[in-house]
């Protein structure tokens, strides 16, 4: 019998309504997330890239039910979580951790580091009060802080020191999964690399899984496994980061990956692609594929029916219906 995967997320959607007028009617509603598929297994970086707006952060937050979903099933282990009550979610919080993009904002200035750092083993009682400053000193030695800044305040850290002592916070109830919110987008280049070299050495060391939502490509081109491509709202393309990032089979991924810079000898050649126009509104969005309205390779067909993700090439999930026509894309990105 083949084992369940860690996290499996199906057709998950999230709205968020809109009231207006003086008895705040429903007047509609933002489509944040729009029928999402996918699974990540024990020890595996799943990366999830797209333009500001598109949902990511908002899928990564449902799915931990931080935010309650609108639609969908959301499995962990192969067991529903979806329509648990908070007592009976209780033990899968303890499994999946989150690590917040704002380094500056995410941390209590009112607590110290080693009380932020201790605070989730005191809530779920994982660790026995006598131990407890014992396991946070060990903690902030993992993460590559010395163990006396535990009476610190977040004020007196650098970005880079409060985002591991996010990340310490993440591991304190030893999860299995960890949603990081573009963990690194708020800090300087070379702490990034930094801080994205621990999260790699952590996942080694705890066989931790990772769903790692990020809008810089490279980033996420070094921890990931496999990478999922967002535009609003929906899955447009899936698969290893390999296949991806040589061979795009939806026209958004490949203007994502002709706007990387690269060295200008590896650019001759290369396609640009511009797009035009707007991201739409998730108020309203296109009929048929969302991204027809800014892709280059539009047919009649793309105004007037949304396309399955389906599996185009072995493995390689794609939304599009040129590969029902026989178009090829060019490739955004010469091989290395």
């Amino acid at each position: 019998m083949i084992a369940p995967p860690l996290l499996e997320v199906r057709d998950l959607k999230k709205h968020f309504p809109i009231h207006k007028g003086v008895f705040s009617r429903r007047a509609g509603e933002v489509r944040a997330v729009d029928g999402i598929s996918f699974h990540i297994d024990h020890g595996e970086t799943l990366g999830l890239v797209g333009e500001s707006g598109c949902g990511k952060s908002t899928a990564g937050r449902t799915l931990l039910r931080l935010l309650e979903p609108t639609a969908g099933q959301i499995l962990v282990r192969g067991e529903d979580i979806t329509t648990l009550g908070a007592a009976a979610l209780l033990p899968y919080r303890q499994r999946m951790q989150m690590i917040y993009q704002d380094p500056y904002a995410s941390l209590n200035p009112r607590m110290t580091a080693g009380e932020i750092v201790g605070e989730p083993l005191i809530i779920h009682r994982a660790c026995p009060p006598g131990e407890r400053s014992d396991r946070i000193a060990a903690l902030f030695t993992r993460v590559g802080l010395r163990p006396a800044l535990m009476h610190s305040y977040p004020h007196e850290f650098s970005g880079g020191q409060r985002q591991r002592v996010g990340i310490a916070r993440a591991l304190a109830l030893n999860p299995e999964l960890i949603v990081g919110d573009e963990p690194v987008s708020a800090l300087d280049v070379s702490i990034q690399a930094q801080i994205i070299n621990l999260m790699m050495d952590l996942q080694d060391e705890y066989k931790l899984s990772y769903l790692f939502v990020a809008h810089d490509l490279g980033v996420v081109e070094h921890i990931s496994h496999r990478v999922a491509v967002m535009y609003l709202g929906r899955i447009v393309e899936m698969t290893a980061k390999a296949s991806l990032f040589e061979a795009p089979l939806h026209p958004y991924t490949e203007a994502l990956l002709s706007a990387v810079p690269i060295p200008k000898a590896r650019a001759r050649g290369r396609q640009r692609v511009i797009l035009t126009g707007d991201v739409p509104s998730p108020i309203n969005p296109p009929s048929g594929c969302h991204f027809h309205t800014r892709c280059p390779y539009a047919m009649r067909r793309c105004r007037q029916e949304e396309p399955a993700l389906r599996e185009v090439l072995p493995r390689h999930w794609a939304a599009c219906h040129l590969h029902d026509a026989g178009v090829r894309l060019p490739l955004a990105r010469l091989p290395e």
